[in-house]
């Protein structure tokens, strides 16, 4: 299997899913044309991935770091957000060891309530970082 990257545009973020550093990342502005058409290849690789990492046994051992760095995202690109989280809630609690940085501009309080929500709706722990 290999690494996931697609480059940002102005309304898709970038997706840096990075199988040697286990390093994963989505940051940006998400607010694509056609969100699902954007979307879709990601889950389907995100779907792989688990299954990989539950039949090797390898996230076991190391912790996978999950970031999302987004400026802005649209209603619809939320809902797509929430099952990549869900995502990573399943291989938690399969004891892979995922750790979630929810980054946020420091003048935006919605966007680290957004993440907060998140946080709650997985009953997973998030590290907040201001920038």
């Amino acid at each position: 299997m290999e690494s996931l990257i697609i480059g940002a545009t102005e309304d898709s973020p970038e997706i840096n899913f990075d199988l040697k550093s286990n390093r994963f990342m989505i940051s940006g502005k998400s607010r694509p044309e056609n969100t699902g058409k954007f979307y879709t290849p990601v889950l389907e690789w995100f779907d792989k991935f688990e299954k990989q990492v539950n039949a090797s046994g390898n996230g076991k051992s190391e912790p996978m770091d999950f970031a999302f760095k987004l400026e802005y995202f649209n209603s619809i690109s939320a809902k797509y957000i929430a099952d990549i989280i869900m995502l990573l809630k399943e291989l938690s609690l399969k004891g892979n060891n995922i750790h979630i940085k929810w980054y946020y501009p420091s003048s935006d309080d919605d966007m680290l309530e957004v993440g907060k929500e998140f946080a709650d709706m997985v009953e997973m722990n998030f590290d907040y970082v201001a920038y």
